[in-house]
């Protein structure tokens, strides 16, 4: 069954790295180019909240996954969703099919997200040492998707314009779709189980209060409270307001065991430790997206590559290097680092490849070797701490909390990705070494002050790795 949510998965961020690769060309080129003509800080803002929005989004998935239906429909229903978003980019012209598109695709990514990662972990005891290593295999799958998507649909936007580029997304979901549709019933019984079923008498109240949310927002749009400019600086604040609620609720809960409590406690230093990682990791859709266009040489014997294949690189080296730090955590086994070193070490890493950055500021046409070595420090960092965190959550949920657990770690990628937008406006392509040296050396900074905390937090985990 790994094989078959691997597959999954690869077809999902096939469809989702694919479109978010030509995402923000398509709203900063000039509508002569075929995009939609928007100022470009405003655009890397929302993407950047786009992004986070999806994440964020993995709450909702998670409680109806919890409370309703279960992972295994859950994630059916949201991959209907994503297909229906991809094709309302492709089909529906301007600013409208945008908003649609991506308002079905970031409800039903969150969907797929955090139950695809739940139903993973359904396939491994929690003392299971091959447990990271599943993980690592599975994180494998979202990034073949990660590598095909972006040239993909980079190819057929510069060849034949974004909305053929954005339908190719709306074919690979539908691929990913049929294959789950044939094989869903394969799943362990586990799959299938609502951990904690919202009593038939709370229906009325939940809906009523779903209701009230989607009229607040739909008047907060009309009313121009919510606009693209701010849209960013919303989702940071939502974000964090929910992690604190949902830290909240999770140690109030009375099923919540002493144990269980202490791990969730342990959880919140590598939920910030988390946030910071993607805050820079995520800056690969906005500042590195930026950069592609505008700074780097793209000519290749005279050929002159997509900006948006530059998305690709990172899968290239997740690909090649997943099996092989899959591998040594299995030889490891109960030697390996704690999850506090690997976190550490993945920060420290993300700083040193911003600081790479440097020595080619000014620089008149950056050459791709450059960007080459700068992404595979990303890689090595995100291997250090992505499936790692994933795994993670699994470990460390109550058993009333299972997919929300994994949805919280989401959070944290949800509240990193808003602040890559964030954090764009202050790039200046005209003067970029001080953006790259704040931002290496807070990373590293954050880095040494994990690995020093490590011993506390190992305590909290009580016994997980």
């Amino acid at each position: 069954m790994l094989l078959n949510l691997f597959s999954v998965e690869l077809w999902e961020r096939f469809s989702f790295y694919g479109m978010q690769g030509i995402l923000a060309y398509y709203m900063y080129y000039s509508v002569t180019e075929g995009g939609l003509g928007i100022e470009t800080g405003t655009a890397l803002g929302i993407v950047g909240a786009y992004g986070g929005g999806v994440y964020l989004s993995t709450i909702l998935g998670a409680w109806v996954a919890d409370r309703l239906l279960g992972s295994e429909k859950v994630l059916f229903y949201s991959a209907i969703l994503i297909m229906a978003g991809h094709l309302s980019l492709a089909l529906i012209p301007g600013a409208a099919g945008l908003a649609i598109g991506l308002i079905l695709i970031g409800v039903g990514s969150g969907g797929l997200k955090a139950n695809a990662t739940s139903l993973v972990g359904t396939l491994y005891a929690k003392d299971d040492e091959r447990r990271d290593a599943g993980f690592s295999i599975f994180y494998m799958g979202i990034n073949i998707g990660g590598l095909v998507g972006p040239l993909a649909t980079g190819w057929l936007q510069v060849t034949w314009g974004f909305h053929v580029g954005f339908a190719a997304a709306a074919v690979g979901m539908a691929l990913g779709l049929l294959q789950y549709g044939l094989t869903r019933k394969n799943l362990p019984e586990s799959a299938h189980l609502i951990p904690n079923p919202l009593p038939a008498k709370s229906y009325g109240k939940v809906g009523a209060l779903a209701g009230a949310a989607v009229v607040l927002i739909v008047a907060a749009v009309v009313l121009k409270l919510i606009t693209a400019e701010n849209l960013k600086w919303i989702i940071v604040t939502v974000v964090i307001l929910a992690t604190i609620a949902y830290f909240a609720v999770i140690l109030a809960n009375k099923t919540v065991t002493g144990v269980d409590r202490s791990r969730v406690y342990s959880f919140i230093p590598l939920f910030i430790a988390s946030a910071v990682f993607w805050s820079l990791f995520q800056q690969q859709f906005t500042v590195v997206a930026l950069y592609a266009d505008k700074r780097l040489d793209r000519n290749v014997f005279g050929w002159e590559m997509p900006a948006s294949w530059v998305t690709s690189i990172n899968p290239v080296f997740i690909i090649i290097l997943a099996g092989v730090f899959a591998a040594v955590w299995t030889k490891w086994g109960a030697r390996q680092p704690g999850t506090p070193v690997k976190f550490a070490v993945s920060l420290m890493v993300m700083g040193l490849a911003y600081l790479a950055f440097i020595p080619f500021a000014g620089m008149a046409a950056v050459p791709m070797l450059a960007i080459v070595v700068i992404l595979l420090l990303f890689t090595v960092a995100e291997l250090m701490l992505s499936p790692v965190g994933l795994s993670l959550a699994t470990k460390l949920a109550p058993a009333a909390f299972k997919t929300q657990m994994v949805a919280l770690f989401f959070l944290s990628v949800s509240l990193g990705t808003a602040m890559s937008g964030v954090l764009a406006q202050w790039y200046d392509p005209a003067n970029e070494s001080p953006y790259f040296m704040v931002i290496g050396l807070v990373s590293i900074g954050f880095g040494v002050l994990l690995l020093v905390g490590q011993k506390p937090i190992k305590k909290l985990m009580a016994g997980v790795l």
